[in-house]
């Protein structure tokens, strides 16, 4: 067949490949800003292809509802991923649909912070494609002859269109690293695969990966249980034995777990008014790890409590509260159960949320207090207000410990919740700043009525609310022989741009300082990234450790540190307990990869370098963290979808 003829009778199928083909290289430039790359390229063009050779088993009359069929799925890939990249910094999976009934809980967030209209522009394929169509029937091009399966083989087109795209696809492949397939096949740093693989393979491999918990029990485990029990025999955790051992052994705890706050708001003041003067106050009195830094994943608020509890990383298929909440793992809360404490946590939201309900249970809590344990009687965004729900725990919290000797509580507060828009119950924190042009003071608001303005008046709320809980359980006698801990779940999810602001506004033009402007302040996308730290804080009344903690430290570093000063262990944790570290540097790796150190952060989706301390450091130094890095995801990606956990502890008994 001719290319004229081949072009006449495939006029379909071609806009089909070169629209799909051009809004994949859209989407690569708008989220990654890449420079053209040929690799990503011809395998999406070779994906295409692929797809296409089948409409040829189809009668002319109907290959429009296939190229239909694929657009929509194709359309949707890139609609999808760009709204979530936007606001996720990755690329959404389909192990996301299992926490899709989340989302109406949290709609207004969604709507606000993740759906953007300019990322809908790969609609255009689809109003395109139905042109074609229309512009081909008017024309009569379209003709109702079916080609047989003899005539696709004997014209040997099906067999050399799929010939092409495998042409296509393997000449890229040979030039593919083995560290790049490696993240194709565990799928953990999604940006990587994206910009070497393009989207419509990512998704695709992603479809197979989201399986995998289906397909465990025939592939792979017994590779799996090799590789873990190899880990921990040639990786024994010790029993930490240092002067915070045991030291909190039989006091009761009370954790917070402090929606989306960051650290970053306990430094700065507006208008010499703290941000946050009661978290200052109880991190200036008790133990405060100051770069301390959460490793949530697409679970955020449920990944984080796993990783405090268990010090495994979070799944990077799905989340472990919704698509593993049946698999066996030692968390604190079992841990100080054994040792008869009572465990409960209390949340004002629904019990079905995140799948609370059922995952507090596995993890060891005897007792959820949910929604229905509470009275609404006032609302901030998601709610019931914090300040409302921690008044309302008291009585719960002394009924608790009339009946027990020890007890371990969770408080999960609700009100500093993405979009950060009900203020209405919350008091008035300026932003202002004294700029000093010329001699002359100049008072602006730099962040006025940003998202980042609006956050740091919640952060106050929260704060409030802290403090006053503080207040009550030192009032009701609940402090004595008690340990509070206090962690941020996850970073607020704030643009870059806001900070910017932060950093650079210049009152006398009401814009940002230029990059060559005497008073410009670099603020890069690494030091974006290291400002998503989180406050950590371990406080007793009679303040027996005042101690700043300077030490790189993560979620996952909490049950070997914490458990050794309540006189717990996990010999399963793949943290590190900070007080027995000698060099006074440890690594913490992030779901994707990426990890940091005292003196660099990697970015293991660019695979960058940000040095923090203009330190240099030898090849061999990041080699080493790297495969750290990525042989603790996949040692926990493995405990999690087997059930490891629970084998190995059968076996040893």
């Amino acid at each position: 067949m001719g290319i004229k003829k081949y072009v006449k009778k495939n006029k379909l199928l071609l806009y089909f490949v070169i629209s799909s083909l051009i809004n994949s290289t859209i989407i690569r430039f708008m989220l990654l800003d890449n420079s053209f790359n040929i690799r990503p390229f011809i395998i999406d063009l070779g994906f295409l292809l692929f797809i296409s050779s089948f409409s040829y088993l189809i009668k002319e009359k109907s290959k429009i509802k296939y190229f239909t069929i694929w657009s929509i799925i194709l359309v949707l890939i890139c609609i999808i991923n760009a709204n979530y990249y936007g606001y996720y910094t990755s690329f959404a999976s389909f192990s996301l649909l299992a926490t899709s009934a989340f989302i109406v809980d949290v709609s207004d967030a969604v709507i606000k912070d993740v759906i953007h209209l300019k990322y809908f522009i790969f609609l255009w394929q689809l109003l395109g494609l139905f042109y074609v169509y229309r512009t081909l029937k008017k024309k009569k091009d379209l003709d109702n002859t079916k080609l047989s399966i003899k005539k696709i083989h004997k014209n040997n087109i099906l067999r050399n269109t799929i010939i092409v795209s495998f042409i296509l696809m393997g000449s890229m492949a040979i030039f593919i690293k083995p560290s790049e397939w490696n993240r194709l096949r565990n799928l953990w740093n999604r940006e990587t695969v994206v910009r070497v693989f393009g989207i419509y393979v990512y998704q695709t491999d992603d479809l197979i990966q989201s399986l995998h918990p289906k397909i465990n029990n025939l592939f792979g485990h017994d590779k799996a249980y090799k590789e873990v029990t190899q880990y921990y025999e040639e990786n024994k955790l010790p029993k930490s034995n240092n002067e915070y051992t045991n030291i909190f052994k039989g006091k009761n705890v009370i954790t917070i777990h402090a929606e989306s706050i960051q650290t970053i708001a306990m430094n700065l003041t507006f208008d010499n008014q703290e941000i946050t003067p009661n978290l200052n106050k109880l991190a200036s009195e008790g133990i405060f790890f100051s770069n301390f830094y959460s490793q949530v994943g697409v679970g955020t608020s449920s990944d984080a409590e796993f990783t405090f509890a268990t010090s495994l990383m979070p799944s990077s298929s799905g989340t472990v509260f919704v698509n593993y909440f049946d698999t066996e793992f030692v968390t604190i809360q079992k841990l100080l159960k054994e040792k008869n404490y009572y465990v409960a946590s209390m949340h004002a939201n629904n019990g079905s949320f995140w799948n609370r309900q059922v995952m507090h249970s596995n993890m060891g809590y005897d007792m959820l207090y949910d929604k229905e344990y509470f009275t609404i009687d006032e609302t901030i965004g998601l709610g019931l207000s914090d300040k409302s729900f921690f008044k309302q725990v008291i009585p719960y919290i002394k009924d608790i410990k009339e009946s027990n000797d020890n007890y371990y509580i969770t408080l999960i507060m609700l009100s500093n919740h993405t979009p950060f828009d009900d203020l209405e119950l919350t008091d008035e924190f300026n932003t202002l700043v004294d700029y000093n042009i010329n001699g002359q003071t100049i008072t602006a608001n730099p962040l006025e009525s940003t998202t980042l303005e609006k956050y740091f008046r919640l952060v106050h709320y929260a704060d409030q609310a802290i403090g006053q809980l503080i207040n009550d359980l030192d009032e009701e006698g609940l402090l004595d022989n008690t340990v509070i801990v206090i962690y941020g779940d996850h970073d607020a999810r704030i643009d870059k741009e806001d900070y910017d602001l932060l950093y650079n506004y210049n009152p006398l033009t009401n814009s940002l300082y230029d990059k060559n402007d005497e008073n410009y302040i670099e603020y890069n996308k690494y030091d974006y990234e290291l400002d998503k730290k989180v406050p950590f804080i371990i406080w007793t009344k009679d303040n027996e450790i005042s101690k700043e903690i300077t030490i790189p430290t993560g979620m996952i570093d909490v049950l070997p540190t914490l458990g050794n000063m309540l006189g717990v262990y996990s010999k399963y944790s793949l943290g590190t307990d900070i007080f027995s570290i000698k060099n006074n540097d440890n690594t913490v790796i992030f779901t994707d990869g990426s990890y940091l150190t005292n003196s660099i952060y990697y970015s293991a989706q660019k695979n960058e370098i940000y040095s923090i301390n203009n330190t240099a450091v030898e090849e061999s130094y990041i080699t080493k963290n790297a495969q750290k890095a990525d042989k603790k995801i996949q040692i926990s990606n493995d405990i999690i979808h087997f059930d490891l956990i629970k084998e190995i502890r059968e076996k040893e008994y």
